[in-house]
């Protein structure tokens, strides 16, 4: 029937624009990092001006969903993909604005002298970036086994932070001059951190689609 094709159209539409809205922010994340590791204080500065497009693409996904679910009244698995686009594109919109705050915490810490050598937080950049980029994978192939995998990642992170904040708090017990920077990087430690759990919250939504189970508070420490 026509309005079956066309719906299922709007569906593949939707996604689309979810996915290109999760490149979008998987870039920004990556700069945000790149731009700290190289002292790139240009490119924050780009990034901090960046937010108006996630912004503009969050409305539209919203706007899209509530007219699916007004004139297409979906059920069982179609009604599950429009409710868990509209949380989905909440998390990645939050995640662009987590990559403007490692940008805003990266400027002022340029401006002091180098706490430590900065590798403990790019392969955060890097686990918390894999982690969005399989997700969105996972959206896009309702694949629940992939989605599992990044709530597995999701633990590395935490603990990686955590051994962040253990190294910074012992540079700075030992010199004072060291908290101001110290406490930037705390600060991108805990933004990326905070990129994973908005990822593992795309994967639990990839579950409730594919799976029809709520896994948000069974696996929640």
């Amino acid at each position: 029937m026509p309005e079956t094709r066309h719906f299922a159209e709007d569906l593949d539409l939707l996604k689309d624009r979810l996915l290109w809205m999760g490149g979008l922010v998987q870039k920004r994340v990556a700069d945000g990092v790149n731009a700290l590791v190289a002292g790139d204080t240009s490119k924050l500065h780009e990034l901090i001006d960046s937010d108006d497009v996630l912004n503009k693409l969050q409305l539209e996904i919203d706007d899209t969903c509530f007219k699916l679910l007004a004139l297409q009244q979906p059920v069982a698995s179609d009604l599950r993909l429009i409710v868990s686009a509209i949380k989905i594109s909440a998390d990645l919109e939050r995640v662009g604005d987590l990559a403007i705050n490692i940008a805003e915490a990266a400027e002022p810490y340029l401006t002091y002298r180098p706490v430590k050598a900065l590798i403990d937080l790019p392969r955060m950049g890097e686990i918390a970036q894999q982690m969005l980029a399989s997700a969105l994978e996972a959206f896009l192939t309702n694949n629940a086994t992939a989605a599992k995998s990044v709530l597995a990642a999701d633990d590395r992170l935490d603990a990686l932070k955590e051994q962040v904040f253990r190294e910074l708090l012992t540079y700075m017990l030992g010199n004072p001059e060291t908290v101001p920077p110290a406490v930037e990087l705390i600060f991108i430690s805990r933004h990326l951190e905070r990129i994973g759990d908005h990822a593992t919250n795309i994967a639990e939504d990839v579950i409730f689609i594919t799976e029809a189970r709520d896994v948000r508070h069974s696996r929640r420490k």
